[in-house]
C-alpha cells in the first residue's frame, strides 16, 4: 500500500467556515461533507477516503488561525488527533 500525502494550507483562514471550506478543497473531501466538526471527524476516520493507502495530512500556516480562534483550533486539533484513517502533522515555522 502506498502512503498518501495531502497538504491542508490554512493561510487566510479566519473562522470555522473557512477551515471547513479549506478542508473540502485541499483534502478533496466528498461533496456530501457536512462542514461541521462531527462530519470532519467522520470523514477523516473513513478508511475509504483514500483507498490507495494510509494518509498523512500536513497542516501549514495554522498559527494565525490558532491565535485568532483558540477554542476552534483546540476543537480542530481534537478532531485531527482522533481521526483514525489519517495522521495529521502540523508544519512548524514559516510557509516552506
Amino acid at each position: 500500500m502506498t502512503e498518501v500525502l495531502a497538504t491542508l494550507d490554512l493561510a487566510g483562514v479566519a473562522d470555522k467556515a473557512g477551515l471547513m471550506d479549506r478542508c473540502l478543497r485541499d483534502l478533496g473531501l466528498p461533496d456530501h461533507f457536512g462542514r461541521n466538526w462531527d462530519a470532519l471527524a467522520d470523514v477523516l476516520s473513513d478508511p475509504g477516503l483514500w483507498p490507495e493507502g494510509p494518509a498523512v495530512i500536513v497542516v501549514r500556516n495554522w498559527e494565525p488561525y490558532a491565535e485568532a480562534r483558540p477554542a476552534e483550533w483546540e476543537t480542530a486539533r481534537e478532531v485531527f488527533s482522533s481521526a483514525s484513517a489519517v495522521t495529521v502533522a502540523l508544519a512548524l515555522g514559516g510557509s516552506s
